[in-house]
């Protein structure tokens, strides 16, 4: 007969502890501990009802599935090309940042394309969505809706109507009256997930589950929904600006990393076909502190302005504070100016931006970011045809990159004619555009400053000098 263990998991992280506590010590949040019965059988005698698994070669004959394109250009980018039939989808982010915007938009494009949609939502009444899909101008979308928690009820409307594309907006807003815990709980989240991806294998339906998020960013409930979908998209962006950043962190049909720009506008979330010029659209004339990166974001090239302040500190232990990087890298990168070119910035607030919006995760930006520094350390502003790009390493050499021509051929497009770079990135067939290859960031502070790295830089901040 079988047994129910008792443990306690965290809401927030998933973490799993022997016994009750205020305080989980996996994520540090309070109060979120809860209970959570899970059966437990001993090892039993085989059942006569089990069947042999039927096994299949690996190249297996068949074809690929099939994928649903919405039309949304940014969105089939993310998603590998198209929604696969079959597939279970997460979206996580921000309240507010525009997932239930964005779904209700591509459940549109869906059933316009002869696609048969349930959008099913826990948080709002079918008028409140009704309402969204009017001042959206997708009053007349052939979009089936349905305001309920229970999913017991759900699916049995689901294997009744046999959709192509089901929503569900959230997945902690849905229960299961078998589960005896409260919906939102981890064991809630953690079964509806389960019995909804069941139902997207069985019957071929895409499904996509929308996702809260805690304050730290991350999806709220157990980790185990992420590995339990095919595909995990994170919507980013800074709530007021306009630009939203639809990230793959997770994708089993398609390229991981890969992203989807958007611009938030009043009829809804319109594509952004080239965010690059879009990001530097808003630059002025170049200013000391500025910066630009020739990135790569999941498979497109992406040119971003990378902005720096540096200013005397008041306090004893200076600011750090960064915006759409990572501040360790900051610290990594600072370290290494001091003890490899000689340049400190101790005693002093810096302070980091990414403009746009837009979070930067490739390590090719430690170059742009220690020439921001500099330029902001210098007052002198950087020329404003050069794009930068390089990973520094803790020896302070500079280490190459990929996709050198992709990067120099998006820089060009926009008008970009000068690059500084790692001296032993491989090109390829360039784009007609000076490289201005460098082996360490000694070398690199005094191409880019040379008149101020050759002054005393460690002393008091220079006035104005212009360029």
């Amino acid at each position: 007969m079988s047994r129910a263990k008792r443990r306690y998991v965290c809401r927030e992280c998933g973490a799993v502890h022997a016994k009750w506590a205020g305080r989980c010590d996996a994520c540090g949040v309070w109060n979120t501990i809860e209970e959570d019965t899970v059966p437990l059988s001993g090892p039993g005698p085989r059942p006569a009802s089990a069947r042999k698994v039927p096994l299949v070669a690996l190249g297996g004959g068949e074809k690929s599935p099939e994928r649903l394109v919405t039309g949304i250009g940014e969105l089939d980018r993310a998603l590998g090309g198209g929604l696969v039939a079959g597939s279970a989808v997460l979206v996580g982010g921000d309240p507010g940042i525009g997932k239930s915007t964005l779904l209700l938009q591509a459940a549109a494009r869906y059933g316009a394309a002869g696609h048969k949609v349930i959008y099913v939502s826990g948080e709002e009444a079918a008028g409140q969505i009704s309402m969204r899909a009017e001042r959206l101008g997708l009053a007349g979308a052939p979009v089936a809706l349905a305001a309920d928690t229970a999913l017991g009820d759900i699916l049995a409307t689901l294997e009744s109507e046999r959709p192509d594309v089901v929503i569900i907006d959230s997945i902690q807003t849905m229960w299961l009256d078998t589960v005896e815990s409260a919906p939102g709980s981890v064991t809630q989240v953690r079964a509806a997930a389960h019995e909804l991806v069941r139902f997207a294998k069985r019957h071929g339906a895409a499904v996509i589950l929308v996702g809260h998020v805690t304050k730290e960013g991350q999806i709220a409930g157990p980790r185990v929904v992420e590995h339990m979908v095919d595909a995990v998209l994170y919507f980013e962006g800074e709530r007021g600006h306009q630009f939203r950043i639809l990230r793959a962190v997770k994708n089993r049909f398609g390229p991981a990393g890969e992203i989807g720009v958007f611009e938030m506008t009043g009829e809804g979330l319109a594509e952004v076909r080239n965010p690059s010029a879009l990001f530097l659209g808003e630059r002025s004339d170049p200013a000391p502190g500025t910066a630009v990166f020739a990135g790569i974001e999941g498979t497109r090239p992406l040119l971003v302005e990378v902005q720096a302040l540096v200013t005397p500190s008041t306090l004893g232990t200076p600011r750090r504070t960064v915006v759409g990087w990572d501040g360790g890298r900051l610290a990594m990168v600072l370290a290494v100016l001091e003890a490899r070119a000689g340049i400190s910035l101790a005693g002093m607030d810096v302070y980091l931006a990414i403009a746009g919006g837009i979070r930067i995760q490739e390590p090719a930006a430690d170059l742009a970011v220690a020439a921001a520094l500099l330029s902001a350390r210098a007052r002198q502003a950087l020329p404003a045809d050069m794009v930068v790009f390089g990973e520094i390493a803790l020896s302070g050499a500079l280490r190459p990159v990929p996709r050198v021509e992709d990067r120099l051929r998006e820089a060009a497009k926009l008008g970009f004619s000068a690059a500084l770079l790692p001296d032993r990135s491989k090109g390829g067939k360039a784009p007609p555009i000076r490289r201005t290859p460098l082996a360490d960031i000694a070398q690199f502070a005094l191409e880019i400053l040379p008149g101020a790295v050759a002054e005393d830089m460690a002393g008091p901040i220079a006035g104005p000098t212009g360029r």
